[in-house]
């Protein structure tokens, strides 16, 4: 009987032991694979010379903007972005670029994460180049 449980708490030891390895290098693997400083984490935006409506806002517009800015509008949304003129406008007075900058909870697309910075600076750089089609 003496030996049994001698094998058992040494098993037991053994097992303690695995368990907690396994934890500190899940921990370890969690750590170091998701931090802010991480790079890969991040939207690669491809670098556009020549931002035109047509070839990179419009696609930013309708898959961050539409939900709530088609025609008709939802959740009280208080102008439609769903043509190149109507962006423009809302470009053009400044508030494109204000609400998609905002950091608090007014910032768009509503109830969403803020947009990356890459693309905020693509629809600034359309801005910049004179609200191209």
């Amino acid at each position: 009987m003496l030996f049994n449980s001698t094998k058992y708490l040494f098993l037991r030891k053994t097992m303690t032991m695995k368990l907690h390895h396994t934890l500190i290098l899940l921990s370890l693997v969690t750590l170091t694979s998701c931090s802010e400083e991480s790079t890969s984490d991040l939207i690669d935006v491809p670098l556009v010379e020549n931002v035109t409506y047509t070839n990179t806002v419009k696609s930013i517009i309708d898959n961050n903007c539409l939900g709530c800015h088609s025609d008709p509008m939802t959740n009280s949304a208080p102008m439609p972005l769903n043509t190149y003129e109507k962006v423009k406008e809302y470009g053009e007075n400044g508030k494109l670029i204000d609400f998609i900058s905002r950091t608090d909870e007014t910032l768009m697309p509503l109830g969403g994460l803020r947009l990356p910075q890459p693309t905020i600076d693509l629809i600034i750089k359309w801005r910049d180049q004179g609200f191209q089609q």
